[in-house]
């Protein structure tokens, strides 16, 4: 529980607070917002723990310390009024997983507001009133950054969907390959990594790394479109763009480096398996010795930072 040191203490006759002994509407609603307050604050300590980026843990748990900061005001008010300690009930569960965590938030939050502007309504005293509209305030803005982080994570799961029929996962996850479905994978993959190269460098800056490994892409780009041209297969359009999220620090943009060698590897070793001409196995045996390098390239660079 949250107790703030710098919070006074309600008296009736020091404060201008006096008990209401009819009012039992208001100071059912009270405790109703106690156990909502009382709720927050343990549904956002799960929230937190599986945040996908450490921005999005420290915003949870500040939202959660405001929960703590209403919880211990709105129990100082009930004591006040009735003179008994509250109650402290969940009255939801939260969700398991995180996008429907931060979903339910949102919509917690934003029937906050209108629960406590209408309790600060019903409330004769000033600061019983004050309490309420601060907190109502609080709660929009805890609605506005649910909202963000749902509609953030909501593009990046499209993103993962999409890309799952794309580049290297796309060939890894399909059943049977032909020569141009192996093709096309493979240019696919080889956009996306460049696309991937200059966010990071874009983001970060010319970590010399990326911008190597970036050249290096470019010449197998360069060894797979003569093969297109060979065996008559369409070269794809580039929208490895729609594919992209920018890593939040240089350890994750590493480590995204190691996940997506990985993947490259494997999609080349599953080629070099199948009975395929002999050019177009040279070809794959390159890119797949080039991509071992640039994932011990990687890999050093995510011990190092």
């Amino acid at each position: 529980m949250y107790f703030n040191p710098y919070f006074y203490n309600y008296n009736p006759r020091l404060n201008g607070y006096y008990r209401i002994q009819n009012d039992t509407q208001l100071i059912d609603d009270i405790q109703k917002a106690i156990n909502a307050e009382y709720s927050a604050v343990d549904c956002y300590e799960k929230l937190a723990k599986i945040a996908p980026t450490p921005d999005e843990r420290t915003k949870i748990l500040e939202i959660q310390q405001d929960e703590k900061r209403h919880l211990e005001e709105f129990s100082r008010i009930y004591t006040n009024l009735t003179g008994r300690q509250p109650s402290y009930q969940i009255i939801e569960e939260c969700p398991d997983t995180y996008n429907a965590g931060i979903e339910f938030a949102f919509k917690d939050e934003q029937e906050a507001v209108d629960f406590y502007l209408d309790i600060a309504d019903k409330a004769q005293d000033d600061t019983i009133k004050d309490r309420f509209r601060r907190a109502a305030s609080d709660e929009q803005n805890h609605a506005v950054w649910f909202l963000y982080f749902s509609q953030k994570n909501r593009k990046v799961e499209t993103a993962n969907r999409q890309t799952e029929n794309y580049g290297a996962l796309g060939a890894l996850s399909a059943s049977t390959l032909t020569l141009p479905q192996m093709l096309t994978y493979a240019l696919q993959d080889e956009y996306l990594a460049q696309a991937r190269y200059d966010n990071i460098l874009t983001t970060f800056g010319n970590v010399r790394t990326f911008a190597q490994i970036k050249e290096a892409e470019l010449r197998h780009i360069s060894a797979l479109l003569p093969l297109f041209e060979r065996y008559q297969v369409p070269i794809p359009v580039d929208k490895s763009q729609a594919f992209v999220t920018t890593p939040e620090n240089i350890k994750a943009a590493y480590a995204a480096g190691v996940q997506g060698e990985i993947e490259n590897i494997s999609m080349y070793e599953r080629y070099l398996s199948y009975d395929i001409p002999n050019d177009v196995r040279t070809v794959f045996t390159q890119l797949r010795n080039a991509s071992l390098n640039h994932l011990e390239a990687f890999e050093r660079g995510l011990a190092r930072n």
